[in-house]
C-alpha cells in the first residue's frame, strides 16, 4: 500500500530525531563527561568512546563467536554515529532522499525496509570479514539502501547537487545520475579498501543493492515516476 500524497513523512523525522538524539547523548558528541576518571582527560574521553561503540557497534568477529547479545548490533549500530560529520552527512542524505520514498511505500513499509536494509548490509560486511575486530557505527546502510530504492521509484526525479571539481557550484541533475556516480564511487571505494579501518564502503553497496533490488521486486513497474511527474523539491545533497 503506498503513503497519502503529501503526507508528512513522520518515519523520516523520527529517524533523524532519534539518531540525533543518541548521538548527543553519546560520547562522542563530546558534550557528556566521561562516567570514570578525569572529566578533563581527552584520553578518559577516548576510552569513552571507545567502549560506547563497542559495546552498541556491529564487531564482525565478536558477532559470529562472542555471547548472544551481540546479535543486536546490528540493529543499535544503526543510531550510533562516530563524529559530528559522520552524523551530518548521514542526516542530510536520509532527508533528501527519504522523504519521498516514505510517501511512496507509506510509513510502516518505510519504517521495516529502513531497519532491515541497514541490518541486512551491516550483516552483507560481517559475512565477508568475519574475523575483522574492527567496528561498524551508522546509518550508512539503511540509507544507501533508501538511495536504491530512490533510484528505482524515482529515476527522473532531478536532484541538486555539489561536486568538488566542479567548484561546488549547485547544479541540478537527474536522480539517476547522481545516484548511479554515488554507487560507483562506493563500489571502487570497497575493493581497494577490504578491511582496513575507515568507512565500509561494502555496507554502502551491499544496502543500495538490497534497496533497488526490493524496490524493484515489491513495487514493479507500475510505480516508478514517469514524464511529467512533479520533480523533486529543490534540496541539496552532499
Amino acid at each position: 500500500m503506498f503513503g497519502k500524497p503529501g503526507q508528512a513523512p513522520l518515519v523520516t523525522y523520527g529517524l533523524i530525531g532519534s539518531c540525533c538524539v543518541v548521538f548527543l547523548l553519546g560520547p562522542a558528541s563530546g558534550l557528556t563527561a566521561p562516567l570514570s576518571g578525569d572529566p578533563g582527560s581527552g584520553s578518559s574521553l577516548l576510552a569513552a568512546q571507545a567502549a560506547y561503540f563497542e559495546r552498541w557497534g556491529v564487531v564482525p568477529e565478536e558477532l559470529w563467536h562472542g555471547p548472544a547479545a551481540e546479535l543486536i548490533t546490528p540493529l543499535t549500530a544503526l543510531f550510533v554515529h562516530g563524529n559530528w560529520l559522520h552524523l551530518l552527512g548521514n542526516m542530510l542524505f536520509l532527508y533528501v532522499f527519504g522523504a519521498m520514498a516514505e510517501n511512496r511505500m507509506g510509513r510502516g513499509a518505510f519504517a521495516l525496509f529502513y531497519l532491515a536494509a541497514g541490518v541486512l548490509a551491516l550483516l552483507g560486511y560481517a559475512v565477508v570479514h568475519a574475523g575483522s575486530d574492527r567496528t561498524l557505527v551508522g546509518a550508512s546502510g539503511a540509507i544507501s539502501g533508501v538511495l536504491g530504492a530512490f533510484l528505482y521509484l524515482f529515476p527522473r526525479a532531478r536532484v541538486t547537487s555539489l561536486f568538488p571539481f566542479l567548484f561546488f557550484l549547485p547544479l541540478r541533475f537527474p536522480a539517476w545520475a547522481v545516484l548511479l556516480f554515488w554507487f560507483v564511487l562506493q563500489w571502487l571505494a570497497a575493493r581497494s579498501a577490504g578491511d582496513r579501518p575507515g568507512v565500509a564502503y561494502l555496507a554502502h553497496v551491499v544496502g543500495f543493492a538490497l534497496g533497488f533490488l526490493y524496490a524493484w521486486a515489491r513495487y514493479g513497474r507500475t510505480t516508478r515516476v514517469k514524464r511529467g511527474c512533479p520533480p523533486t523539491p529543490d534540496r541539496s545533497t552532499p
